[in-house]
């Protein structure tokens, strides 16, 4: 076992003070087309729990949106905030928001974290950092990527964190709400999902690399407010998910160089019900691969390739804040083919991320102030 993760390891017991009861509590059960569900609670007492990162022993790195970053034990104990966590502005929309893992994690320790930044004189914008997990602290940490410009407001901050399986990281970016004709423009971040490398620096082969007045860091334009990402694990594939306005949710196959239409096309309106435009597609804009009208409030997303449900290998899962439920989709290469909506009446929280454990079951965050991490298994 590497030096560092061992030295982890020897620290948990005294990360971990119960802030909760620890023992897991089967909530409820359910019915899917696939066999009955059991909704379990693993852990709970987290305010408004935003990301989730696996540590390689089981336990859970989990964000606080108030600006903290905690480890859960296996047993569903939650830990003190560690140390080290970068200073955020958590207002509206903003505040400590995704975590996740260096691939080479065992052997460097890096952690990485997005969150709302104050960048002074009223503006702010999402930032990417990592540090190195050291005992009950993150320790070097440094900046490594900051969304341009940083503008005023607490919305759409995108944020969500992918690596890649050649080792780059993709950073989802909204269009800051105020902001939304910029994401049709090459000049800044905003609306974008970009691709940099672990240290920050831009690759080779990004797609807009030499191209005049465009940043380098861009992977493809286009977006409102991408909240929930993961790699297709049949292609390597990033695949996304984002907030249509009232209406016009999308998830998206999200390929290098493409435009993603917004605002320019939508199946969405304005809150007020006055359209955006009459455009739902256009020559040289990507269609989304599903969409939902009226909008089910997209959050994280994850794909299963486990073997705790056989019948769901491949399939899509994405959560839902208003709708508070859980999606899934069927794929056939690249088309979305069906759509079950899970636990409908069971959750009766907004799910904020989804992720598959290494234990092969999924897990879910809520939005809460009682902020809780959920398992989904078969039921016996």
């Amino acid at each position: 076992m590497p030096k560092l993760y061992s030295t982890l390891l020897a620290v948990a017991a005294c990360v971990a003070v119960p802030a909760t009861a620890s023992a897991a509590q089967v909530l409820a059960t359910a019915d899917s087309e696939q066999g009955k569900l059991r909704l379990v609670q693993v852990a709970a007492g987290l305010e408004h729990p935003w990301g989730l990162a696996f540590l390689p022993d089981g336990r859970m790195l989990v964000t606080e949106r108030p600006g903290r970053l905690r480890i859960v034990g296996t047993d569903g104990v939650v830990g003190q905030p560690l140390g080290g966590v970068p200073k955020v502005e958590a207002a509206n929309q903003g505040g400590l928001l995704d975590v996740a893992l260096d691939p080479g994690f065992a052997r460097n320790g890096l952690v990485y974290l997005s969150y709302t930044e104050p960048r002074g004189e009223g503006v702010n914008g999402t930032s990417v950092a990592r540090g190195r997990l050291d005992g009950t602290a993150l320790v070097d940490l440094q900046v490594i990527f900051r969304q341009q410009p940083a503008v005023a407001g607490g919305h759409h901050f995108g944020s969500r964190l992918v690596f890649a399986r050649d080792g780059r990281l993709f950073v989802t970016l909204g269009d800051r709400g105020s902001q939304r004709d910029r994401a049709q423009t090459l000049d800044s971040h905003i609306g974008k999902v970009v691709r940099i490398e672990s240290d920050g620096g831009v690759p080779k082969d990004n797609p807009f690399v030499g191209k005049a007045g465009a940043l380098p860091e861009i992977w493809s334009y286009g977006h409102r407010n991408i909240q929930g990402a993961a790699l297709n694990p049949a292609t390597g594939e990033l695949w996304t998910d984002e907030h249509g306005p009232r209406g016009g949710d999308e998830i998206n196959r999200t390929l290098a160089g493409r435009n993603y239409g917004w605002p320019l096309v939508t199946h969405g309106t304005e809150y007020s019900g006055k359209s955006i435009t009459d455009q739902t597609s256009a020559p040289g804009m990507e269609s989304p691969a599903h969409h939902w009208t009226p909008s089910i409030a997209v959050s994280g997303l994850a794909f299963h390739d486990g073997q705790r449900f056989p019948r769901w290998r491949g399939n899509a899962f994405i959560g839902g804040l208003k709708s508070q439920q859980l999606v899934r989709l069927e794929l056939d290469g690249d088309r979305v083919v069906h759509e079950e909506r899970l636990l409908r009446g069971e959750l009766r929280a907004r799910v904020r991320d989804v992720r598959q454990g290494p234990d092969g079951y999924l897990y879910l965050l809520t939005d809460e102030t009682n902020g809780r991490v959920l398992r989904i298994e078969p039921a016996p």
